[in-house]
């Protein structure tokens, strides 16, 4: 089934791309050979092969939790630009209202 431009279209609203009607002309026979490739994998995989999201085993490579000593608050916080109530002091982002 190849994709129409007014498909491509509906698919550049959805995503909140603005699309020209050229853009989604040159992009609808793109996407048709994405959309091929993808059906070929899923017509090779059947239910002997398993799932996976790797062709490679892959290890865990983070280091064990371990609890350490950290800084002093009052020395964190003597580096800080500004401070309140032991704190760091950071410009509101938000609106009043909220």
């Amino acid at each position: 089934m190849a994709l129409t431009t007014t498909d491509v279209a509906r698919l550049a609203a959805l995503a909140r791309i603005a699309l020209s009607p050229d853009e989604a002309a040159k992009l609808a026979p793109q996407l048709d050979v994405i959309l091929d490739a993808v059906a070929q994998v899923t017509e090779v995989a059947g239910d002997d092969v398993p799932p996976m999201s790797h062709a490679l085993p892959l290890t865990n490579v983070f280091r064990a939790d371990e609890v350490r000593p950290s800084l002093p608050a009052e020395a964190v916080l003597a580096a800080a630009p500004a401070v309140e109530d032991d704190r760091f002091r950071v410009p509101r982002i938000l609106g009043e209202e909220q």
